[in-house]
């Protein structure tokens, strides 16, 4: 078998001298164009732009131009504007399917700037695009991964999350992922009614329980005021002259005196004997004539026929 020598070296030789002669002829051209061809050869960029020069399809070294004035030959140089400044768009709403089996619509914004012009103008042919997309699919992949209480409960932590997994991916690109944002959830109506039921449900039971402490707090406090009330009477005087104090105080016409019901308890007793003496006379007396009346208006017995004397 015969050996063949690599022709690279040829090549490199030929592409070489090619390039060469491309530049000194456009070097001449520049010259016999003069002063005309100034406009064309120097360009400017801004301070948040930079310039990725091709000479003759090839990459120049030095890396990427700017800020400022730059030239380029004319026929032989092409450049491509990048800019640095940081860049917001919309993730369009993702169906989501969460890990339990739940229909969410989610949407999110990201942040991000060109940290390489040269590999964002090189590595990719749209770096803009390909992040929308690549956006969107780490969107739905990440969210399908969590819960439905922690896509509620845990959005920082998801957003980080999507924050690394985009700035790993786009990271040859020269695209550096500054912040991941998530919008808004969206879930069906049947899930909105049912989650809503059971706050309601949650809230009314922590209401019940709240009142029922304050209740066996009182009870507790009006205990310990009975208790304190009963070892000094006078106290429960000062409670009603209090009582009368405020009751005065805003001018009412009715005034409620509490009166204890030791003081009216004999009279009540008094009262109700009364009462009963009153209804048991007539009763009695009733009863009286009654008889009388049954025993005068009763006939005498018949002593029958007698017999004939003799």
């Amino acid at each position: 078998m015969g050996h063949k020598a690599p022709p690279s070296h040829a090549e490199a030789d030929s592409i070489g001298c090619v390039e060469v002669l491309a530049t000194v002829c456009s070097i001449v051209l520049m010259v016999l164009t003069l002063p005309i061809s100034l406009f064309l050869c120097f360009k400017v960029v801004q301070e948040y732009e930079r310039a990725v020069i091709f000479r003759l399809g090839r990459l120049r070294s030095g890396g990427a131009r700017g800020p400022g004035v730059f030239f380029v030959l004319p026929c032989i140089d092409n450049y491509c504007k990048v800019d640095l400044r940081t860049v917001s768009f919309d993730v369009p709403p993702q169906e989501v399917l969460t890990r339990d089996s739940v229909t969410v619509s989610v949407d999110a914004v990201v942040y991000y700037r060109i940290r390489d012009p040269l590999n964002a103008v090189v590595q990719v042919a749209n770096y803009s695009h390909s992040t929308r997309l690549l956006a969107a699919t780490t969107l739905r992949n990440v969210l399908g991964t969590r819960n439905l209480s922690e896509l509620l409960t845990e959005r920082e932590a998801i957003s980080h999350s999507m924050q690394v997994t985009l700035d790993e991916a786009t990271d040859p690109w020269g695209v550096q992922v500054e912040r991941v944002e998530i919008k808004d959830v969206s879930l069906p109506d049947s899930l909105q009614r049912s989650m809503a039921a059971e706050a309601e449900a949650a809230r009314e039971a922590r209401a019940k329980v709240i009142a029922a402490e304050g209740e066996m707090k009182s009870s507790r406090a009006l205990k310990e005021a009975s208790d304190i009330m009963c070892e000094s009477p006078a106290a429960l005087q000062l409670r009603y002259l209090q009582t009368l104090s405020s009751i005065a105080g805003e001018k009412n016409s009715t005034i409620v005196f509490p009166l204890p019901i030791e003081l009216i308890g004999p009279l009540m007793n008094f009262t109700s004997s009364l009462g009963v003496q009153r209804t048991t006379a007539p009763l009695a007396q009733a009863q009286g004539v009654r008889s009388t009346t049954t025993s005068t208006s009763s006939p005498s017995a018949d002593p029958g026929p007698q017999p004939p004397s003799e």
